[in-house]
């Protein structure tokens, strides 16, 4: 694999990303936001079910350390939080606006691996940071 390779799967995370909040607007009408956002879960269960056993990447869990159970229930917590935030806000707000608030993500995880993950953004990643909040209060803020 070559160095950037994690730039090409990180652009097929925000094309699907993108393709999230477009199926989960239309795919609201009617029904409670906290229920359809159990119904993506499921599916989304499925779906790595089907594709670790496709892929023969099941892992033994014994080998995985106390750190590591913690790590990822906080983070499974914080994943679930979030998807019922995201989509009570879509099932209010309009994809257009919803989405791009919901990006200021990236500000907030920079700011956060600066003080527990001890990462150091560059000159020029604060200012595309800044960029980004700007841009984010630009279209959230749209009247």
């Amino acid at each position: 694999m070559t160095a950037h390779t994690w730039f090409y799967w990180a652009l097929a995370s925000a094309f699907f990303a993108a393709l999230t909040a477009v199926f989960a607007k239309a795919g609201l009408q009617g029904i409670d936001s906290d229920f359809a956002t159990f119904i993506r879960t499921l599916v989304i269960i499925a779906a790595l079910a089907a594709f670790l056993t496709y892929a023969g990447k099941w892992q033994n869990v014994g080998g995985f350390t106390a750190k590591n159970w913690i790590f990822l229930i906080l983070s499974g917590l914080a994943t679930g939080a979030s998807w019922l935030a995201y989509f009570k806000a879509l099932q209010l707000g309009n994809a257009s606006q919803v989405a791009p608030v919901d990006k200021f993500s990236l500000v907030l995880v920079a700011l956060m691996a600066v003080v527990f993950l001890d990462e150091h953004p560059s000159k020029q990643e604060w200012i595309g940071l800044g960029l980004v909040t700007a841009g984010v209060l630009t279209l959230a803020l749209k009247r």
